[in-house]
């Protein structure tokens, strides 16, 4: 209805009236603005309980993958940011991989992903965004400066292959602003690597990435030690004297 037809209305009634329908008009705008309120309310306790559910389930889900991984939710080293970033990557779900990662966390960064997971169920929408604010809210100043010096400068030392390949992993996982290109890490992991058949056996090749290198160098570690294994474990021949007395028979 126009203003004009309400106001043809209005001039036909009296003046009780006229007051009589501005106030049923006022009430009935008052009636529906409270049944507005109401609804946001409904609507506001639904998405509550929702949250609350779902940060629920999610820590569910965090605590029976601790379980399955042998270990307490409570028994990790707290605030610790050297999460399996290579194991992550290997799951294909996006959302099943910030869970894998978040599993890793405790004390004070477990309480924190947790809290951001039931205010907002999608605030962590990938792995890389994951990491990110994770870095952001715990990581000391200048901390992938560190991480970077610490890598070009990497070398294994006593450690065996596969320990040397999780560290390089890691300091390569806090490098996040600038990454190092493949072919800086491949050259970084052969260089630190112990002197020996694995570091010869890279260098005859031409590798392109550094998860292929660590794949080869570890091929051929495994395969050197079942060598090792099966020489030590091999007994020679008796031979026995003229007077029937056993020995062992010399390697010429």
């Amino acid at each position: 209805m126009g203003i004009h037809a309400v106001s043809v209305m209005l001039e036909a009634l009296n003046r009780d009236a006229q007051h009589a329908t501005i106030a049923k008009f006022i009430q009935n705008e008052l009636d529906a603005e409270r049944e507005k309120v109401a609804l946001l309310h409904q609507q506001g306790s639904q998405q509550a309980e929702l949250l609350r559910e779902q940060g629920a389930q999610q820590f569910e889900l965090l605590r029976q993958q601790q379980a399955a991984a042998g270990g307490s939710m409570h028994s990790r080293r707290p605030e610790t940011l050297k999460i399996d970033i290579s194991k992550a990557r290997r799951i294909d779900d996006g959302d099943m991989q910030v869970a894998f990662a978040q599993s890793n966390l405790a004390g004070r960064a477990k309480t924190w992903a947790l809290g951001l997971k039931l205010h907002d169920p999608y605030a962590f929408g990938s792995l890389e965004v994951f990491k990110s604010r994770l870095r952001q809210t715990f990581e000391p100043p200048r901390a992938e400066f560190r991480a970077r010096t610490e890598l070009l400068k990497l070398k294994q030392g006593k450690r065996d292959v596969h320990a040397y390949a999780q560290h390089i992993r890691h300091l390569t996982s806090c490098i996040s602003s600038n990454p190092v290109d493949e072919h800086t890490l491949v050259s970084v992991f052969m260089q630190g690597l112990a002197d020996g058949p694995v570091k010869t056996h890279l260098f005859r090749l031409e590798l392109d990435s550094l998860e292929q290198a660590i794949s080869i160098a570890e091929q051929e570690d495994f395969s050197l030690r079942q060598a090792r294994a099966s020489s030590t474990s091999y007994r020679q021949p008796r031979r026995y004297d003229s007077r029937g007395q056993s020995r062992w028979n010399s390697v010429m």
